[in-house]
């Protein structure tokens, strides 16, 4: 990783920032990585800016892409190191995601004289994933956004569901928050990892599959109540991809409930597709969501989805024309509607066409005319890069 290098007298190259807390394997970080990767495509030097150089995909960024690691334990001592950075590397624009390192960002940015552009951007309900917090923690929340957020060039939010609930927090019009869609790149041509996915759903023909991180708000409860509620109508097999704190404590649920042969803990994985493309159903189970990246990932494997209405959900599978939607928290609901979409083949064309629709290219596209500080025109339109020697 880079540490703080300085910058180039005689660089030209228009050179991004895109600044997260960690690599850790979720949404945001892997959006991240996607826009990096095409934003170095299009020409760009492109600084991937972590407060800690850690995660589970600390590995996945290509060698073209300059991992900076500030060696920040907490976001609240972050604001010295990123003023250091923006001062020696001297970005044309920079892209910041995730509350509250938006705010510590932008204040980073005007004490440092920065130049760049900056756009700050949010991909959950904030209101919903604070509302157990203490008072001052949401009064913090609501007054950062309030004061802070205009400072930035741009706000951007995954979806319009994210975009009224800033707009609700902040008291700033809706019209403040642009809406971009999390671009999502379809699976890889080829059959690698299919024998090893083949070989958890053990000849399965009923198989559910849910993928995400086992914390609170993901409500991996509800879909195993489920599941346990839809085995004595049909045999199937559940697959959860996925680790987390509350790992332990699902596993457990599964036992009590006598249905460990029929439910597998897969673990966190880098590659995901073989479970997708060899699954009949994928499932959400989530109270907050903001644009999930993984219904986007099942419909361009053509899958059927059943999913909770959750934040951004509706709007990617067109208030259930594209899937299945039960209330959150509902798990009579729930378990119904995994039974019928079991007997209800999607058709996969219908399905990717709609991923690609709602997260394809062109919102990476936007993305970088957002943040470009000339007319994007002078860039060229993305190109493959060439693999990194092994």
């Amino acid at each position: 990783m880079l540490q703080l290098p300085r910058d180039s007298a005689h660089q030209k190259r228009t050179r991004v920032a895109i600044v997260l807390p960690n690599l850790r394997g979720g949404g945001a970080e892997r959006v991240a990585i996607r826009l990096a990767e095409d934003m170095a495509s299009r020409g760009c030097e492109v600084d991937l800016v972590l407060l800690q150089g850690v995660g589970e995909l600390i590995s996945v960024p290509a060698r073209h892409i300059n991992v900076i690691d500030l060696k920040c334990r907490r976001i609240a001592v972050s604001i010295g190191p990123l003023i250091k950075y923006l001062r020696r590397r001297r970005p044309d624009s920079m892209l910041v995601s995730m509350w509250p390192l938006t705010v510590v960002a932008c204040l980073a940015w005007r004490l440092s004289g920065s130049g760049a552009r900056l756009v700050v951007s949010d991909h959950t309900l904030l209101s919903r994933q604070y509302a157990g917090h203490n008072r001052l923690v949401r009064l913090a929340l609501r007054l950062s956004t309030r004061l802070v957020y205009p400072l930035a060039t741009a706000r951007v939010a995954v979806s319009a569901a994210v975009a009224r609930d800033l707009a609700a927090l902040s008291s700033l019009p809706e019209s403040q928050f642009e809406v971009i869609n999390n671009p999502v790149a379809g699976p890889p041509v080829g059959k690698n990892g299919i024998a090893a996915a083949e070989s958890l759903w053990g000849g399965s023909v009923h198989r559910i599959l849910s993928v995400g991180d086992m914390k609170p708000e993901k409500k991996h409860e509800l879909l195993i109540r489920s599941f346990a509620r839809l085995l004595p109508r049909r045999p199937a097999k559940l697959i959860l991809v996925g680790d987390g704190p509350l790992r332990s404590q699902l596993e457990q649920l599964v036992a009590e409930l006598g249905i460990g042969d029929h439910v597998e803990f897969a673990g966190f994985m880098l590659d995901v597709w073989p479970f997708y493309k060899t699954a009949n159903l994928f499932a959400l189970s989530s109270d907050v969501e903001g644009f999930p990246l993984v219904v986007c990932e099942a419909l361009h494997c053509g899958l059927a989805v059943v999913s909770t209405r959750a934040g951004g959900v509706p709007e990617i599978l067109e208030q259930g024309k594209y899937g299945t939607l039960v209330p959150e928290g509902d798990i009579d609901a729930f378990t119904d509607a995994l039974d019928r979409a079991l007997d209800r083949k999607a058709d996969p064309a219908v399905q990717r066409q709609r991923a690609e629709r709602v997260a394809g290219q062109n919102h990476s596209d936007r993305y970088f005319e957002i943040m470009m500080p000339t007319s994007p025109a002078a860039f060229a339109a993305p190109v493959a890069m060439a693999a990194d020697p092994a």
